[in-house]
């Protein structure tokens, strides 16, 4: 065993790199679907070790910078499966598409490794992991927003605990999804200087003190049931992501999300159906030819009046549809300049009673990032169509009177923290439509996870319906209170769960982790100094 030992502290010091890259592949399999959360915190508090044993700025910049490609890298794989569902390229370009995005998303950790290289490189393990936790978050947070953002995943996830409890997590009212990645650092930065200082007692405490809060059960919430309390009928139609685009299986595609949509339509309830769940055109105003290829009739009036059948005349339907912008072209004829993804509500006469357009749009999905660089390397978005896609105004509420206050979030939307409601008008309820079919294996979950810590930090309930998985609704305090799984069809029913009232969250937004942030680098900075002004007194 101490031969083992020893080889591996030799190869740690020939090949630092490597062992950057394993840290940050390690570190991964702390997200869904693997959810090794204590092998996360182990690969953390390595990281702080090797990080603050850097002989240089170079050096340290150069591990967190690999650690945070091989990191990045590997949680987001699910984006090489979707190249899969895309005929126009092979599917070898999705794994290059994938390390090549996360050469760009390296840059944060290693900016975050090099801060506190600078910050706090002469001083102990618990001091440096928490100027490295400050520096973090606000390296992880500029990722959210820096050309469109890009926070898949955030680090803290990995403190997210399983459907019935929030682990850790539960802290996010008070810190955000970014503090919360910071407290993954800080945290396992204090393992390591327990084991470091050889506080075994401390060790041991502290980390059955992070599996106690891991798998403590989470609250259930208020039980009773309010009068106003929104009935909802939340439909998965297992559409795989082969037949979302052809033409021929788009009746039968409706048929299928009918049959699970009509039993109690004789009710008031609120229906949800999927991203993707609707292939026709239901604005009015469009040319004619728009309307040629629709599954029911050519006149988007005769195509909601048979939802509105199928849904029930009291009911309100939250689905997702692309609109278009129509406008004058190059070419001087009248046509769509632009499209939108959008959630239309439908009332339960047909009528187009509200609708959102989605404000974060998808990189490769429904735009292709450093475009003018890849399409020579063969790449195209994956969205089908020629259409560009834009950008809607961004959080807005939809009020749908006696069916609650709605906050759209479309797919991937809702992984950003602190931009998923409008603050001027807080909703009720977060309705999140999604398409996950070409997300491979760990898209999903990870999805599902992101979308509980929106519910946990804003104190809302967010409901979640998606073409073949992982549907759920969720409650205020991030428990899973239903779920469809993937590859299955089927339909959830019940009550919206009760909102809880604004959290420290919802009221500050990403104020409060950059204050915490702030707080975190002031004791990296003033604490050691302290101490050490302290000893050359006595």
């Amino acid at each position: 065993m101490k031969d083992r030992i020893e080889a591996a502290r030799q190869l740690a010091q020939r090949r630092p790199g490597l062992i950057s890259l394993a840290l940050g592949l390690v570190s991964a399999c702390a997200f869904p679907p693997l959810h090794l959360w204590p092998l996360g915190l182990a690969a953390l508090a390595a990281l702080v070790w090797q990080l603050r044993a850097a002989p240089d700025w170079r050096a340290a910049a150069w591990h967190g910078y690999l650690f945070g490609w091989a990191h990045l890298t590997l949680a987001n794989n699910w984006i090489a499966t979707s190249f899969t569902h895309q005929a126009k390229m092979p599917e070898f370009l999705g794994w290059l598409a994938v390390p090549l995005l996360c050469v760009y998303l390296a840059l944060y950790p290693a900016l975050a490794a090099l801060a506190a290289h600078f910050a706090a490189k002469r001083s102990g393990p618990l001091a440096f992991g928490t100027a490295f936790a400050g520096a973090w978050i606000i390296a992880e947070w500029i990722r959210s927003w820096a050309f469109t953002g890009y926070p898949w995943p955030p680090l803290g996830l990995m403190l997210l605990g399983g459907w019935d409890t929030p682990g850790i997590a539960r802290l996010l009212p008070w810190l955000g999804t970014y503090a919360l990645s910071g407290l993954a650092i800080l945290l396992a930065s204090a393992l390591l200087w327990a084991l470091a200082h050889r506080r075994r007692v401390a060790a041991g405490a502290m980390a059955l003190g992070i599996v106690a809060a891991m798998l403590l059960p989470g609250p259930r919430g208020d039980a009773t049931r309010p009068e106003d309390a929104v009935r909802y009928a939340l439909v998965q139609p297992l559409i795989p992501q082969d037949e979302i685009n052809d033409g021929s299986k788009f009746e039968e595609q409706f048929q299928r999300i009918a049959r699970l949509t009509r039993p109690g339509s004789e009710q008031s309830r609120l229906v949800l159906w999927p991203e993707s769940a609707i292939p026709d055109y239901l604005e009015d105003g469009y040319p004619l030819r728009y309307y040629a290829r629709m599954t029911f009739a050519a006149d988007p009036l005769a195509a909601r009046a048979r939802i509105a059948q199928v849904v029930g005349p009291d009911s309100t339907l939250l689905t997702g549809v692309v609109n278009l912008d129509i406008g004058e072209r190059e070419d001087g004829t009248q046509g769509a300049v632009s499209a939108r993804n959008s959630v239309l509500a439908i009332g339960g006469d047909g009528a187009i009673e509200a609708q959102y357009a989605k404000a974060h749009l998808v990189p490769y999905g429904e735009y292709l990032p450093m475009e003018w660089a890849l399409e020579r390397l063969g790449l195209s978005r994956l969205t089908a169509g020629t259409i560009a896609y834009v950008a809607g105004p961004g959080p807005r509420t939809l009020d749908l009177g006696e069916h609650g206050r709605a906050g759209i979030q479309i797919c991937y939307e809702i992984i950003f923290s602190g931009h998923v409601t409008d603050p001027e008008d807080r909703p009720d309820y977060i309705f999140n439509p999604s398409n996950d079919g070409w997300f491979g294996s760990w898209g999903p979950p990870q999805h599902l996870a992101q979308a509980r810590m929106r519910a946990i930090e804003e104190g809302l309930p967010v409901l979640r319906s998606t073409t073949t998985g992982i549907s759920a609704v969720i409650d205020a305090n991030g428990i899973v209170r239903g779920a469809i799984g993937r590859g299955k069809a089927g339909r959830l029913d019940g009550f919206v769960p009760q909102a809880k009232p604004p959290t420290v969250f919802a009221r500050a937004g990403n104020a409060l982790p950059l204050a915490w942030s702030g707080l975190l680098l002031v004791l990296a900075l003033a604490v050691p100094r302290s101490l050490a002004l302290r000893r050359a007194r006595g």
